[in-house]
């Protein structure tokens, strides 16, 4: 098989160790001859690049690897691109955290009037990569993004754009695992139906049986992650909602107590993330250091570079493999249309994401979905038109905001927060 040239765009993200920990894992099966490390911030990118370097040297990656802040460069001729950006840095995601606590809002960096902020600072510029990915990229390229918010990436990308791509989080994978912990085996079917960061699990059957344990499992399994406060289910909520929820899922289920927990806490998860970065660009800077820090787990990107090199593995050795991915229905969920953006089960090989037919659900997931689906259309009509009135009615939309006398306010205060990313008629 011929050499592949890979490129990751924001290399500087701290979390590109544990990307790394892929790459070197699927070095024999991937055969990637070139990785770039790209990030317009040269600090950071010498720094978080060098310990790349030194983690694939040590893991026996024998190809080429180098750096550059020059995008252009490293998408010439580039097979896979891999995109973790953050527009605005931590500066921007605290900003996004704070100011629609102000309106009684929920403040976070992927739900909500925050998600809603990363969004229309982020799209336009995926779009200019996407753009260049079409211009500079080898033949038949592939993106997969984990930039956030990712399913909203994923919508505007896939319905505005023609290139390969599909958008990653690493909910799904987590959850798998945990379930997989739980009932002592991997040999398991599921059923995964939503969009990112509003999902559900809705079967688990162990191969070889009929029975569908979720009912089991629910208030047992279903990840917890580290950038969100945990809230205990009672069995009512259970019983209404019968499904494995993704840790997302509390900020609607329990929308006061997660919008009093971010007002109770002392910091904002990105004042925690901004000390922690800092943390771990100094331990980066350590010559003697060639593995991803234990420290690093802390940020909450756990299994990222397994969920991340094992669908860049599927699509280019055509495997044929089933991964939760963010990609077009296609008629997989029987009440979303056939371009909306989804998440769920999908084979991956050459020609992309073939998602799989989903069954189980209940009017909630129907309503929730279709809801929350509205509002990810008008953010990205948004975002391409720089119309103001569109991004008010986005976030009116939202089942989370919906109240004019705070949307209003809370979009013109955080625009003037923006002026530097977002510039809106």
């Amino acid at each position: 098989m011929e050499g592949i040239k890979a490129v990751i765009i924001g290399a500087g993200s701290t979390y590109t160790p544990e990307l790394i920990e892929g790459f070197i894992a699927k070095k024999d099966s991937l055969h990637i001859d070139e990785i770039v490390l790209m990030d317009i911030d040269c600090k950071r990118l010498d720094t978080v690049g060098n310990l790349a370097m030194r983690q694939l040297k040590a893991g026996g990656f024998a190809g080429a690897v180098t750096k550059t802040t020059e995008i252009d460069r490293a998408l010439d001729g580039a097979k896979l691109i891999f995109a973790q950006i953050r527009v605005g840095k931590m500066q921007s995601r605290i900003l996004d955290e704070k100011i629609p606590l102000k309106y009684g809002c929920l403040g976070q960096e992927t739900t909500g009037a925050g998600g809603f902020m990363k969004a229309l600072r982020t799209v336009p510029v995926m779009m200019d990569i996407a753009r260049r990915i079409k211009k500079y990229a080898a033949a038949n390229p592939w993106l997969i993004n984990f930039s956030n918010p990712s399913g909203i990436i994923a919508e505007a990308l896939l319905n505005h754009t023609d290139i390969n791509m599909v958008g990653l989080c690493n909910c799904a994978i987590n959850m798998v695992k945990e379930i997989a912990d739980t009932i002592g085996t991997t040999a398991f079917d599921y059923e995964y139906v939503g969009l990112n960061h509003l999902s559900w699990i809705t079967s688990v059957i162990k191969h070889g049986e009929s029975e569908n344990l979720v009912a089991a499992l629910l208030g047992k399994a279903g990840a917890s992650m580290k950038n969100i406060p945990e809230i205990e289910y009672d069995a009512a909520l259970l019983r209404a909602v019968p499904y494995i929820p993704s840790s997302y899922l509390s900020y609607f289920y329990m929308r006061d107590q997660q919008i009093q927990k971010c007002l109770d806490a002392q910091k904002t998860r990105g004042e925690v993330c901004l000390e922690l970065e800092e943390q771990l660009l100094l331990q980066y800077l350590d010559e003697g250091l060639t593995i991803k820090p234990k420290e690093l787990e802390e940020r909450g990107g756990a299994l990222y570079s397994t969920a991340a090199l094992s669908v860049a593995d599927a699509i280019i050795n055509n495997k044929k493999e089933l991964h939760v991915v963010a990609a077009k229905n296609s008629g997989a969920v029987p009440f979303m249309d056939d371009d909306d953006v989804v998440e769920v089960l999908c084979e991956l090989g050459e020609n992309g994401a073939k998602p799989m037919a989903v069954s189980q659900y209940n009017d909630y997931i129907v309503g929730l979905m279709r809801g929350v689906k509205a509002y990810e259309k008008l953010t990205v009509k948004a975002a391409i038109s720089k119309d103001r009135d569109i991004a008010l009615a986005a976030l009116m939309a939202h089942p989370l905001i919906g109240d004019y006398s705070k949307a209003k306010p809370m979009l013109d205060e955080m625009l003037e927060a923006n002026k530097g990313y977002i510039d809106f008629t």
